[in-house]
């Protein structure tokens, strides 16, 4: 590749909350935390800076509301190189928040008000559409309207251009939108849910789930699988590409660090099993710190942990 990566994000801008405690609480309990901060997130906006730290030319298309969270997620894109040009203010929403709690071992459970990313909508993609036909990957996710999905899939396979569709938080999808997407990036219970096998989950493993998701009509599936790495599966690829070991505090994001860095490594035009394992690297060492952007790694630190795994 001669030159940088292009990458078009489309999708959720959010303020996380997040509250840090030995456990996470039960259904009514209330608990002591040890720690809280602010941070800004959204799956849209995390993988976008993602792809940023990593190099690439980076443009989000999303939605705020009109108040300080919103301007300070769009300072914290402008400062890890995303250009937030797409996305828009609307008047009549808040920008979206979340209330995070994670235990000590890393593990989180997650409640997301949508707001504004509700009124992202296919006009908002619409207005990208040079950049979009320009960009070598498109990323989207599920924190945005349905509808809005479909047009930026729809606009980016008209044009050629690959598709990543992280399917989170998991719900059913139309079969028109998966059978246009390049590489579908589920974890377990996603994949369940789109296989429509949530209750039986259990009794289908990793390779089961991708082929499932494979007879759909999506050309690649990669299952994450944690600390465990990531399944692939294509026509002619079926196996787990290793996860890297680290020392995981909160796993907050550590999913949208591998969708950014897989969207870059594929705008390089790696290996496919070559990019997943950027993306496990990425994805790793976001586990290694709080918060959601904050965690996000840059390139070097990718780089110098797949430097010392080779």
């Amino acid at each position: 590749m001669t030159h940088r990566p292009r990458i078009v994000v489309v999708g959720s801008l959010v303020m996380d909350f997040v509250a840090q405690g030995p456990r996470l609480p039960q259904a009514g309990e209330t608990i002591l935390g040890e720690r809280f901060g602010m941070f800004p997130g959204g799956k849209g906006a995390n993988q976008a800076v993602a792809a940023a730290r990593l190099g690439a030319e980076v443009y989000l298309v999303g939605c705020i509301g009109s108040d300080v969270f919103g301007e300070s997620l769009v300072a914290s894109l402008k400062e890890s190189g995303v250009d937030t040009q797409f996305v828009r203010v609307d008047e009549t929403a808040k920008t979206a928040a979340c209330c995070i709690h994670v235990d000590a071992q890393g593990n989180n459970s997650i409640i997301i008000v949508p707001e504004a990313n509700s009124k992202c909508s296919p006009a908002d993609v619409e207005r990208a559409l040079e950049v979009i036909e320009a960009c070598d990957v498109l990323v989207c996710q599920l924190e945005i309207p349905i509808a809005t999905v479909e047009r930026a899939v729809g606009l980016a396979t008209t044009t050629h251009v690959a598709t990543i569709l992280n399917p989170a938080p998991a719900r059913e999808l139309p079969r028109s939108l998966i059978s246009c997407v390049r590489i579908l990036t589920p974890n377990e219970s996603e994949a369940a849910t789109l296989v429509g096998s949530a209750t039986t989950h259990g009794k289908m493993d990793e390779r089961s789930l991708a082929r499932a998701l494979l007879a759909t009509g999506v050309k690649s599936v990669v299952v994450t699988l944690a600390e465990r790495g990531a399944f692939v599966a294509t026509s002619d690829i079926d196996r787990l590409v290793p996860a890297f070991a680290v020392q995981s505090t909160d796993t907050t994001a550590a999913g949208d660090a591998f969708n950014g860095a897989l969207a870059v490594a594929l705008a390089e035009e790696r290996e496919f099993e070559d990019a997943v394992r950027f993306a496990n690297a990425a994805g790793a060492l976001a586990t290694t710190r709080a918060g959601a952007q904050p965690s996000l790694p840059w390139r070097s630190e990718v780089e110098a942990l797949l430097g010392a795994n080779r």
